[in-house]
């Protein structure tokens, strides 16, 4: 008699004069039913015990802890359990969880402004309509980002294969019921909460965002119309749509403020900043694939720098405002918090100079930027 154990605890108990076999595919780490082998070999840490066929109280402890084995995983838990976890994490990285955190501080932010300018009209029951929007507008993101992801598996592979398309976590079919989903979602929510200019607003984002990613257009192939379409998505019409849905929301007719007139101007070209950068740690699949992108045109260090400074153009900029319109903005925040972010702005492309731009040091140097991105929206609520 035998017993071979594999490595996910599959147990084969032949009998010498039965071919039978006794099998348990649970991952259990271990199973009471090991000790009626007849043979096992020491080098196992398994005691040799006799196994008797026709004990009957043996048979159906067998039998017994076998259905047991069948019915729990190692961790005892609840194998569709699993498979529901491990689609909620697909579901997650296809979402791309760092631009939800631009597009949810973005609106919150733009939301808290509008209402610190009028205070009197604050109402709780907009707080649901608030609520919805930014369900909209997370829809729109996840939507914009799905399909591009949809059509780059091949560049993914190369450049992001922790993406879930790309990782063979999640199947093109589901991806594709899911961005069709969310368009649709966004869609519904925006057209029975917002009235049709912020609805035509939030259809021309998702418009600009399928022409970027799906052929035959494909503008991301053209780098000065890619950024051009991220920086008007991410910059323009997020700021403008929200500060004009929440006024709308008050009772008040759109109009311009300062403060308001700065974040859209600032994010704009921030969103400049990361459509130009978002192609730095992707210049090896981007290549292969014949993408062109100012990073595969110029270089990755052109690029870098062209980045730090359209970025401290911005900074410099928001001090002048600060010191040239004192009426507007509150110099004692708005001042130095700037000088702190351009400083470690300019720390962080010195560092990536150091590092001789590897792979890692770029990627760090993106996922700063997006830092500075959420910093400047978690301030504007109270320059």
């Amino acid at each position: 008699m035998e017993l071979s154990i594999s490595s996910c605890s599959y147990f084969k108990i032949p009998i010498n004069s039965t071919p039978s076999r006794i099998q348990c595919r649970s991952k259990l780490p271990s199973c009471s039913f090991v000790n009626f082998s007849k043979n096992i070999s020491s080098s196992a840490g398994l005691h040799t015990h006799k196994f008797s066929p026709s004990n009957p109280s043996t048979i159906s402890h067998t039998r017994h802890s076998i259905w047991a084995c069948s019915k729990v995983d190692a961790a005892g838990t609840d194998p569709r359990l699993n498979k529901f976890s491990q689609y909620r994490d697909a579901f997650w990285r296809f979402l791309r969880p760092h631009t939800i955190r631009g597009t949810t501080l973005g609106s919150l932010s733009l939301v808290v402004r509008a209402l610190i300018e009028n205070p009197n009209l604050i109402k709780w029951s907009l707080l649901l309509k608030a609520f919805s929007g930014l369900l909209a507008l997370i829809c729109g993101n996840g939507y914009i980002v799905g399909i591009n992801q949809i059509y780059d598996v091949g560049i993914d592979k190369v450049n992001k294969p922790y993406l879930p398309i790309a990782a063979g976590d999640l199947s093109e079919k589901s991806a594709w019921i899911l961005v069709l989903m969310l368009a649709a979602s966004g869609l519904l929510i925006v057209g029975l909460n917002f009235g049709p200019f912020i609805t035509s607003l939030y259809c021309l984002g998702l418009f600009l965002g399928t022409i970027y990613s799906v052929p035959p257009f494909r503008m991301k192939r053209f780098a000065v119309v890619a950024f051009l379409i991220i920086a008007t998505v991410r910059g323009f019409l997020l700021n403008y749509g929200v500060y004009y849905a929440t006024r709308a929301a008050l009772g008040l007719t759109f109009e311009w403020s300062s403060p308001v007139a700065f974040i859209t101007t600032f994010v704009t070209l921030f969103a400049l900043v990361i459509a130009i950068t978002k192609d730095l740690p992707d210049v090896e699949g981007d290549r292969k694939f014949q993408i062109s992108t100012l990073a595969t045109k110029l270089g990755v260090r052109n690029i870098a720098l062209l980045g730090s400074g359209l970025l401290l153009i911005n900074y410099i900029g928001s001090v002048l405002a600060a010191i040239y319109m004192p009426q507007a903005f509150k110099r004692s925040l708005m001042i130095p918090s700037h000088v702190i972010l351009a400083l470690g702005l300019t720390f962080q492309a010195w560092v990536l100079e150091r590092a001789n731009y590897s792979k890692e040091a770029i990627s760090d140097f993106y996922r700063f930027i997006w830092n500075l991105f959420y910093a400047e929206y978690i301030l504007f609520p109270f320059i």
